[in-house]
């Protein structure tokens, strides 16, 4: 009797990805002083609290806006809201 050959069929554990838009990064800015930075928290709020209160003291002279939210996805800016800022902090803390 003769073994048959057998086949196996399997994924490719790397998958495929697929293809995303890329932007370059802002042009860095001269000084932070009357500039409007917003402040984007997502997910549990441990470390951001003392780091939100430690900015402001650093940074008196920035217009700080700030959005939370208690999910992994960042909150989208508004359009009037993007007109406006000058830079934005990310933060996701699990």
């Amino acid at each position: 009797m003769a073994e048959t050959e057998k086949k196996y069929k399997c994924l490719n554990p790397v998958g495929t990805q697929a293809a995303v838009d890329t932007f370059p990064l802002a042009p860095r800015l001269n000084s932070l002083d009357g500039k409007t930075i917003h402040f984007s928290i997502c997910g549990e709020p441990d470390i951001t609290i003392p780091l939100e209160k430690r900015l402001k003291g650093d940074y008196p002279n920035v217009n700080w806006t700030v959005k939370k939210g208690y999910t992994p996805t960042p909150l989208r800016l508004s359009e009037e809201e993007r007109k406006t800022t000058d830079a934005v902090i990310l933060g996701v803390c699990w």
